[in-house]
């Protein structure tokens, strides 16, 4: 195998981990973000079960994601992880405060102590959100570094107007798909209330997605060079396009299952739109753009790289196995007995 196809399959194999975190942690982000909208106990217990079988193994994406960029582009690793390493250790904080909140919620029937596990499971998601957010928007705008890639810049300038924006448009695409995931798991008055807030949040993620589109085209025109050289690119924004299009249609048609396909294949096209925009760069230097990181020069060794396809090889599909299992044995509505939360 040729080493520039190894350089690209790897590529391609980072999108696929970063899509699947995206479509199935951003539910459970999104839970935790309209976790505070509910008020009654009992209706705050049944979201949280919704999501009690699945969230840790959703996060399993977001460490294999770590560890394969690690193998195959051990130098953007590097950067990345030092580079945004205050950044990743609130994200890291956050989810760790999401699992607690969760697991310590249940353990008194005290009104405060459940309301106040309540208010961190929701800041801590919204949080993780937000920050994801403005990691994916520093990257595509632009990151300080030098030629020994090392971070030139400060805490205040991961959070550029641009990044910032993305970072609310990924709480609004959590919460959207958040919203449609527990109209999918409720039932009776909680459902009802639900169904409002798939409007809400739908109407809040077409706005901020027309903003992030807006000033992207205008601050970032790296983000469309790639769309040059391969027009068939444009197919995937048009079909990015029907998705979310599709989602007042199925909400409105009474079919939010077909809402939440849609839902995902939305978030799986701003993923590969999002792709098709860096590549083959993964960490773009504002310093100077000799600087920048790709696929090439922050790639580990031909060795390694084959080597690891045969690991990925082997391992993808216990993944996906793994996670087509959980939602299936989970699948339907939820309901509390003696051992939820």
């Amino acid at each position: 195998m040729h080493w520039i196809n190894l350089h690209q399959i790897w590529f391609i194999i980072i999108g696929i981990l970063l899509t699947g975190y995206f479509i199935l942690d951003g539910y459970d982000l999104g839970v935790g973000i309209l976790h505070m909208f509910v008020k009654r106990d009992d209706d705050r217990r049944l979201v949280l079960n919704s999501i009690g079988p699945l969230w840790d193994g959703n996060e399993v994406w977001l460490v294999t994601f770590g560890g394969a960029l690690f193998a195959a582009f051990p130098n953007a690793y590097a950067l990345a992880f030092s580079g945004f390493y205050l950044l990743i250790m609130m994200v890291l904080c956050a989810l760790i405060f999401r699992a607690v909140s969760i697991e310590f919620r249940s353990k008194k029937k005290m009104p405060a102590w459940r309301t106040f596990w309540d208010i961190m499971f929701s800041l801590a998601s919204t949080l993780a959100a937000f920050l994801f957010g403005v990691i994916v928007g520093h990257m595509m705008h632009g990151v300080q570094f030098g030629n020994e890639m090392e971070y030139t810049g400060s805490l205040s300038d991961h959070f550029t107007p641009y990044s910032t924006l993305i970072g609310f448009f990924a709480i609004a695409a959590c919460a959207m798909h958040g919203s449609i995931f527990l109209y999918l798991k409720t039932e009776g008055e909680l459902q009802k209330k639900i169904h409002g807030w798939m409007w809400t949040t739908f109407g809040i993620f077409v706005v901020f997605y027309m903003l992030s589109t807006i000033y992207t085209l205008v601050d970032v025109p790296h983000a469309v060079e790639n769309f040059k050289r391969w027009p068939l690119a444009w197919a995937v924004v048009v079909l990015n396009v029907l998705a979310i299009a599709n989602i007042p249609r199925a909400i409105h048609l009474g079919k939010p299952g077909y809402a939440f396909v849609s839902s995902c294949c939305a978030l799986a096209a701003l993923t590969f739109l999002f792709g098709v925009g860096m590549y083959p760069n993964l960490i773009f230097s504002s310093t100077d753009p000799n600087f920048t990181l790709n696929i090439y020069n922050a790639a580990s060794s031909d060795k390694t790289l084959k080597i690891m396809l045969i690991v990925a090889i082997l391992g993808m599909p216990c993944v996906l196995s793994y996670t087509s299992v959980v939602h299936w044995v989970f699948r339907g509505k939820v309901q509390l007995g003696k051992t939820s939360y």
